[in-house]
């Protein structure tokens, strides 16, 4: 039989009480298998009496068989044994398949895949070396609980699981596995709605004084330096003397604890995204995780560390990063001087997210209706939004005040 293998026509199709063949009119050599069972097969014959299995319709979409048929039809047209082509690619290792295919694909069509491959080569160092036929669901279960009990949290986790799940379900999708077997390893269970850390105001004021306080050394240690190098007649570095701030810290600290933005939201502002005379900043759409655009009040604090900042930044450009690294650079972490910060200031377990929570606490303990929070947030939907309600009593206490 011949047709045009289509979703609506592989959805519809009826098995018989014998086995039978349909085969592609859209492109020559790829063919549907159909058991009596009801088990729907794609195959590829690449030369007469000669043929390779492509994968189950309950896992490969028309198209994404016929892409993977191309493959093995073309291994043939250029007279490679397709079947050892295949088996090649079944020797690859994690971090050849990461290296040669998935990183070219996802610089292609994942907006962080800097960040998601560099994760995976991260986090999944130990399996790096292993062939992808070798990583199985007991393998990852068993260093997800080693992750556990080395104290990671289990959203990130989970976060962690779903990077090497999607990039192994690559490999699988692409024929360099025979099955995809780590569908069986399910995300654990974390309660949306647990208690969030914020900062009480005792841990508020030590975070201010100890800011102040390493802005005040950096600004001595540079002036010590520069006496030190006019004594021995080196070129002195920049003064701080005029300078309300000695490096980037202290005004980040400040934006993220009073406009709530992601980490790497505020690695990605530029200037063109800070409007001082609007007193607002614009987290655009490429680099929001909701990819939804959204405008956030700066407040008198924000405003006067914002202010500060531009003053004496040297590149102030629309296209200028807000926070540069070395070399005009995105920053990618500021992992050492906020723990530091944090130790001095005797605050514990406050992750740099945390200011995101301390911000939507503040707000929702001052009464602010949680819908005002979920937008300034940029909360896609009311689901992550609702931990706070716990904060915010008083909308339950009216609700049942009616009933008196």
């Amino acid at each position: 039989m011949q047709k045009a293998i289509t979703a609506e026509m592989v959805n519809s199709v009826q098995p018989q009480s014998k086995p039978f063949e349909i085969r592609d009119t859209k492109l020559k050599g790829l063919l549907l298998r159909v058991q009596p069972s009801g088990c729907l097969t794609y195959y590829v014959e690449y030369e007469r009496g000669k043929r390779m299995r492509v994968g189950r319709a309950d896992t490969f979409s028309p198209a994404e068989a016929r892409k993977e048929a191309k493959v093995i039809l073309g291994d043939a047209f250029r007279g490679d044994d397709p079947s050892k082509a295949k088996r090649q690619r079944k020797q690859l290792t994690l971090e050849a398949f990461i290296d040669e295919v998935y990183q070219p694909w996802a610089k292609a069509n994942i907006r962080t895949h800097e960040k998601t491959v560099e994760r995976l080569k991260r986090s999944f160092k130990l399996f790096l070396k292993k062939r992808l036929s070798d990583i199985t669901a007991h393998s990852l279960e068993k260093w997800r609980n080693k992750r556990f009990e080395e104290g990671l949290m289990r959203s990130t986790i989970n976060r962690e699981v779903d990077d090497i799940k999607s990039c192994v379900r690559k490999a699988f999708k692409w024929g360099y596995l025979e099955e995809f077997v780590l569908s069986d390893v399910k995300k654990w269970k974390i309660d949306d709605r647990a208690a969030v850390r914020y900062l009480d105001e005792e841990e508020t004021q030590r975070l201010y004084e100890t800011l102040e306080e390493r802005n005040d050394k950096l600004k001595e240690a540079r002036k010590s330096a520069n006496k030190w190098r006019d004594i021995r007649g080196y070129e002195r570095f920049p003064s701080m003397k005029r300078q309300a701030y000695a490096d980037h810290l202290y005004p980040m600290v400040v934006l993220s604890l009073h406009t709530g933005l992601r980490q790497g939201e505020v690695f990605s502002l530029t200037w063109a995204d800070v409007n001082l005379n609007a007193k607002r900043v614009t987290v655009k759409e490429q680099n929001a995780k909701s990819f939804r655009t959204r405008h956030v009040p700066l407040n008198a604090r924000a405003m006067d560390a914002m202010e500060k900042w531009k003053k004496q930044s040297s590149e102030t450009s629309a296209t200028d990063l807000v926070f540069p690294g070395k070399n005009g650079q995105k920053l990618d972490n500021v992992n050492s001087a906020w723990r530091t910060l944090l130790k001095e200031a005797n605050i514990k377990k406050f992750r740099w997210h945390d200011m995101r929570h301390n911000f939507a606490s503040q707000l929702a303990m001052a009464g602010i209706d949680l819908n005002t929070v979920r937008e300034l947030l940029g909360h896609a939907d009311y689901q992550m939004t609702l931990r706070y309600a716990h904060l915010a009593p008083e909308h339950k206490a009216d609700a049942v005040a009616v009933l008196e």
